[in-house]
């Protein structure tokens, strides 16, 4: 088990900005990422990291979020701007590692109009 501690999630008004961390222990090599769910609905890719650096995004994020990783404190940053009502979710971080998907617990972000 890999252990993902995420943290900076809140509450916002829309066309405010956060920024998500995702902490990860042990040796991590794999692609790490954010994805987001709402009640009733499939987890949603928000956006991925690989340990060179190669992004990938959601359309709906493009050009507002942005993935970061610092591979020698194992850390992943998520900064949201120009948030919107429709980016409420709880949001949680992955890492695709060894064949194996490993999750934090969830962060809540909450956007309001």
């Amino acid at each position: 088990q890999v252990p993902l501690v995420e943290s900076g999630g809140g509450l916002v008004q829309a066309g405010g900005s956060l920024t998500l961390s995702c902490a990860a222990s042990g040796f991590i090599f794999g692609p790490m990422g954010w994805y987001r769910q709402t009640p009733g609905k499939q987890r949603d890719l928000v956006a991925t990291i690989t340990i060179a650096g190669l992004t990938n995004y959601a359309d709906s994020v493009k050009g507002r979020f942005t993935i970061s990783r610092d591979n020698a404190k194992k850390v992943v940053h998520l900064q949201m701007n120009s948030l919107k009502p429709d980016d409420t979710a709880v949001y949680y971080c992955n890492l695709d590692q060894a064949q194996r998907q490993f999750w934090g617990r969830g962060t809540q972000v909450t956007v309001s109009s």
